[in-house]
């Protein structure tokens, strides 16, 4: 080493003094690392302007990922006027009323939107619907527009007070046909005030019966919450058939088991009739491995009752209650509203089926 050659620093890297190159030839960079700026190596970067030449050689050649939409719907906003609502051919009708509870303690998993979609379309299928919202938070009611301000005669006054079903009906703006027992807030202490009646589980299935008797309806619909109380109870004794959403994931798997339990305990105590009729696979992502081997696992313990349509993960099926809608008429022709029609019709068909 020459004399007057500055001594090697010590932070730099081995292999970078082991390169052999003329001294008569000055070093050149190639183009890219020289046109950007150069940074003291360093562990803190004080201008976040400043970006060292490797990172900006990745960033340069490598354009960011555009990730996939979660909705294949078309790109339009806003909703669309219930005006412009499709066609939808006619339904088959049962021989006689089918009561469907809607259950499944697990939230989140698309009970309610399940419910209200699954009504809308049945009733522009030409069907006579009823839903009855059971659930305190009225989320079925607000979807279906109907308005159940805290006071609103709903079903609380039929389970406590005794009131008749007919008096406190509201048509939906939804569909034709489509009728909507509102629930408010009141409904929270139901449980509570429930506890002492005699006979409590049945309340519903009376004031159902008596109503069914003078109003000739296809399909009941019952909202229930997310628990296996006694507004849950009510449901499951006063229907003939139990509707499982069921979202494609891992935590959804693990409440269907609670739940059938608590369906075979009501079977064998309160309602003999009672039978799982129906699964539906909501949110399911085909993006990903697990809302298949969901999917799997759930056909494969419900292989008779698993419906082959299954419910997308849609941006327009969660926007849709905003605009007091369900997805049918926000936008009737998105994957989501297409795939819940579907699901209605092979409801329908199946129903009559059994009927025949």
């Amino acid at each position: 080493m020459p004399d007057n050659a500055a001594p090697a620093d010590p932070g730099t890297d081995a292999e970078a003094e082991a390169i052999p190159h003329d001294e008569s030839q000055p070093l050149s960079a190639p183009t890219e690392i020289a046109s950007a700026p150069v940074t003291p190596a360093t562990d803190e970067v004080t201008d976040p302007a400043v970006v060292r030449p490797r990172r900006a050689l990745v960033e340069a050649v490598t354009p960011p990922a555009t990730p996939e939409p979660v909705d294949a719907d078309e790109g339009t906003t806003g909703p669309v006027s219930r005006g412009t609502q499709r066609q939808v051919e006619a339904m088959p009708a049962p021989t006689q009323t089918r009561i469907v509870v809607v259950a499944n303690q697990k939230g989140g998993v698309g009970k309610t939107t399940t419910a209200v979609n699954l009504a809308a379309a049945l009733a522009l299928g030409g069907l006579n619907i009823l839903v009855v919202d059971l659930d305190p938070q009225g989320n079925a009611s607000t979807a279906l527009g109907v308005e159940h301000p805290q006071g609103t005669k709903g079903t609380y006054e039929v389970l406590i007070d005794g009131e008749d079903i007919a008096n406190l009906l509201i048509d939906s703006p939804e569909a034709p046909n489509l009728k909507v027992l509102p629930a408010t807030v009141d409904l929270a202490g139901a449980e509570i005030e429930l506890v002492s009646v005699v006979a409590r589980e049945n309340k519903l299935k009376r004031a159902l019966r008596t109503y069914l008797a003078d109003h000739p309806t296809d399909y009941v619909l019952l909202d229930c919450p997310p628990s296996l109380g006694l507004l849950t109870l009510n449901a499951l004794v006063a229907a003939g058939e139990v509707l499982i959403p069921i979202q494609c994931e891992y935590y959804a798997l693990e409440g269907v088991s609670q739940l059938i339990n608590t369906i075979q305990l009501v079977t064998g105590e309160l309602n003999d009739g009672l039978q799982v009729s129906t699964v539906l696979l909501t949110m399911f992502d085909g993006r990903t491995r697990l809302s298949s081997q969901v999917a799997d696992e759930v056909r494969s313990y419900f292989a008779e009752q698993t419906l082959p349509t299954v419910i997308p993960r849609s941006v327009r099926i969660s926007e849709a209650p905003s605009y007091g809608q369900t997805v049918l008429t926000y936008h009737p022709y998105s994957a989501g509203a297409v795939s819940y029609l579907e699901a209605a019709r092979e409801i329908a068909r199946r129903g009559a089926k059994e009927n025949a």
